[in-house]
């Protein structure tokens, strides 16, 4: 069976001289690239009321409108793999995710993933891109993650993340000790060298990060930060920019273990193998009804189980 389901944006002037199918991987990021250049060669798109090739500059300022046409998937299968689902109702489901979850099949991952959960959880979720899911949370990042359950809803919230209307706020633990709070105004994208990896770039995608501090230690702080923008590892590289690294890093830190540490802080930090960093709070307009919604997920026990042996190396004058 076949949807459809009708998408519209205005191209930033920041995304002008980019490709057709470019500019749209900006604005519609929860479509691949190729099904996007399938939709601009079958006329699904238009761009001021004409149709254009993938390949035609954008100049910014031009109406798009993207009639997505959606097939159920039978690609990726259903697992029963436990979920804690924190909300749900007829068009939206929020599950707060694991460290260690991979949110999307891809290489090396084709299954175990949430959506493989989820398509056990609620088959309906087939006819919609992706399961539903909206936004990504890093493989070793744990927390609040937004599902939609119907395309409609799908659409909605959609438009709410591009309009930077969704509120995400994190809670991380990042190497030294912070003296206030403040706000990265840095562009991100692709490493120069290392394709895997992000950095501040002056040609990048922007991206605002802003942080305040909750809790100083010797040698780290606890952090809660609030995205403006969703760039890729954003809070990992912004926090690295500044030289505040989250603890556990494998791309964007090293260990550093204090002077002075006693045996207790030692051997939580060398045993903490993923950033620190959780999604502990989401608020939304309810795609439905447009009421103001909003969840928050405590941090997990390895995270309390860090800030716990900070306060101790502290309060024992372990990490002085």
């Amino acid at each position: 069976m076949i949807e459809s389901s009708l998408y519209t944006a205005d191209i930033p002037d920041e995304l002008g001289g980019l490709r057709l199918d470019q500019a749209l991987a900006e604005l519609f990021p929860e479509f691949s690239r190729s099904r996007l250049q399938d939709w601009i060669k079958s006329g699904c798109v238009q761009v001021n009321g004409k149709a254009l090739r993938a390949k035609d500059k954008v100049m910014g300022g031009e109406a798009v409108e993207l009639r997505a046409e959606l097939q159920d998937s039978g690609d990726d299968q259903p697992q029963d793999i436990p979920l804690d689902v924190v909300y749900e109702d007829a068009s939206l489901i929020i599950v707060n995710k694991p460290a260690g979850l991979v949110v999307h099949p891809a290489a090396g991952n084709w299954d175990g993933t949430l959506v493989n959960a989820l398509l056990h959880y609620a088959p309906e979720l087939a006819a919609v891109p992706r399961a539903g899911i909206v936004h990504r949370l890093d493989k070793d990042t744990s927390g609040l993650l937004m599902v939609a359950r119907t395309l409609q809803a799908h659409k909605v919230l959609v438009e709410q993340l591009q309009a930077r209307d969704i509120e995400r706020e994190y809670l991380a633990v990042v190497q030294g000790t912070m003296t206030a709070g403040g706000t990265v105004d840095a562009p991100l994208g692709r490493h120069p060298v290392d394709r895997k990896r992000h950095a501040v770039r002056e040609d990048g995608k922007p991206a605002v990060t802003h942080y305040r501090v909750l809790e100083r230690y010797p040698h780290h702080t606890l952090v809660r930060l609030k995205l403006e923008t969703g760039r890729t590892h954003q809070i990992r590289v912004h926090m690295a920019h500044i030289h505040y690294s989250l603890v556990g890093d494998p791309v964007y830190g090293r260990l550093r273990l204090p002077a002075g540490a006693g045996p207790d802080l030692t051997e939580t930090l060398r045993g903490f193998r993923r950033q620190a960093l959780h999604a502990t709070r989401l608020a939304l307009a309810h795609p439905e009804h447009g009421d103001l919604c909003e969840w928050e997920a405590p941090m997990p026990d390895d995270m309390s189980a860090l800030v716990d042996a900070l306060r101790r190396a502290q309060e024992e004058g372990g990490a002085l």
